[in-house]
């Protein structure tokens, strides 16, 4: 049968490199006996897996509370209690002026961000409106959710060199062509850990302002929950033009698929609305885990005393190792180590293109991530996003990541100098 698609749906199929990847990283994750240093998946913290096993031994504890959790539907918007829940959460630690009527819950942060994305950009009266990207690279998961063709724009970056081995990028900021939208970045930004400042977060909420658009903020690893934040950032003051994105993934739950999205209540309301046609409820399990955890402040404390330490400890270690395996090569860079999970390596003598070294590492056992994908929107040529790859330190152990980098700086090596 030959079938006939839509095209959005051939958009959609034409992602297929990316899916190949994450099908990889899914194999490698479950048993695939690969050296895992690809994907964002958290890392299993005894102290935090305690916490979760105590939540849930307390809901089978507790009359009703598993059966609501498991067999009843929420609103589209998430549990009322949870909604009320995060509200004060939030009021506590941003001091943000937010209620009920300013949150909603999602199938995970990344279904937040592709709402918005559709909501906010796409043809409208005859139109094409767009979401920009103001410092690339910026997390793989967005370049595909455009359901109108080339609905991206990005800012190309300053490279600024620190030290014999470490850079940073910079934003360089532009004036925002009237097509845009919104603007969207994460904090810290996956894939390379930068943190944007709060001076540049600042500015970007001026122009928004000035020119009535949204400014996108994604926290999935940021302030106040995770925290996997190692530099300097705090907390944007609440203003109605800026959309808030959370997840509860990077608190060790990425299988209850919760995302939160905190604005003002028209956004809200619209994001009910398509919550309603396209997943009828959100899922229960993480509201019901969580919510006494937020309610009590305790996902604060366990954000600042067991998740942040425990990956600032990971980040030291691996930027060692790296560094140990790549003693005598003095063609790479790292960039500087602001937070999430992830070593962002830059390779500019690299005779190769990042997917191809990706296919030769992955024949040696060895999972990273090309960097090429990881540059949505970006209009110019530019070589560099050739030469960087992802490493993330949350899943293996140091043991294991110490053996991927020593293949990984071997390959490198092995290939010579362009």
């Amino acid at each position: 049968m030959r079938q006939r698609y839509t095209d959005c749906g051939e958009k959609l199929s034409a992602a297929s490199g990316i899916n190949e990847l994450m099908e990889d990283l899914g194999r490698a994750l479950h048993g695939g006996g690969m050296i895992m240093m690809g994907g964002g998946s958290p890392a299993h913290i005894p102290a935090m897996e305690q916490v979760w096993r105590g939540r849930l031994e307390q809901i089978l504890a507790t009359p009703g509370a598993m059966e609501t959790m498991l067999g009843d539907y929420d609103t589209p918007r998430g549990r009322p209690d949870f909604l009320e829940t995060i509200a004060g959460f939030l009021r506590r630690e941003t001091g943000w002026p937010v209620g009920p009527e300013n949150i909603a819950v999602t199938t995970g942060s990344q279904a937040a961000n592709f709402l918005l994305f559709n909501l906010l950009a796409g043809e409208a009266a005859g139109e094409r409106r767009r979401i920009l990207f103001p410092l690339v690279p910026e997390y793989i998961g967005y370049s595909g959710q455009g359901l109108t063709p080339d609905i991206f724009r990005a800012w190309k970056p300053g490279i600024e060199l620190h030290g014999a081995d470490t850079f940073k990028y910079r934003m360089q900021f532009q004036e925002l062509t009237d097509d845009i939208a919104a603007m969207c970045v994460s904090r810290p930004t996956n894939p390379s850990s930068n943190i944007v400042t709060d001076d540049e977060v600042r500015r970007l909420s001026a122009m928004a302002r000035e020119r009535d658009v949204r400014l996108i903020l994604d926290h999935a690893y940021g302030f106040p929950f995770p925290g996997v934040v190692f530099g300097e950032a705090t907390m944007p003051e609440w203003e109605e033009h800026i959309v808030h994105t959370f997840s509860l993934s990077k608190l060790g739950l990425p299988a209850t698929r919760t995302g939160i999205v905190v604005a003002e209540p028209e956004i809200i309301q619209r994001i009910g609305c398509m919550n309603a046609q396209l997943v009828l409820a959100t899922g229960s399990m993480g509201e019901a885990i969580t919510g006494p955890l937020f309610a009590s402040g305790e996902i604060a404390r366990l954000s600042r005393e067991v998740i942040r330490p425990f990956y600032r400890e990971r980040a030291q270690r691996t930027l060692a190792a790296l560094r140990e395996s790549f003693a005598g090569y003095e063609h790479y860079r790292v960039h500087e180590c602001e937070g999430a999970f992830f070593l962002w390596l830059w390779l500019p003598r690299l005779p190769v293109s990042d997917v191809e070294l990706y296919e030769r590492l992955k024949r040696r056992g060895v999972l990273v991530v090309p960097g090429s994908y990881f540059f949505p929107g970006l209009q110019e040529e530019w070589e560099h996003t050739g030469q960087c790859i992802r490493l993330t330190y949350g899943v293996a152990e140091t043991s294991e990541i110490q053996r991927g980098l020593d293949i990984l700086a071997e390959e490198v090596k092995g290939l010579g100098e362009k």
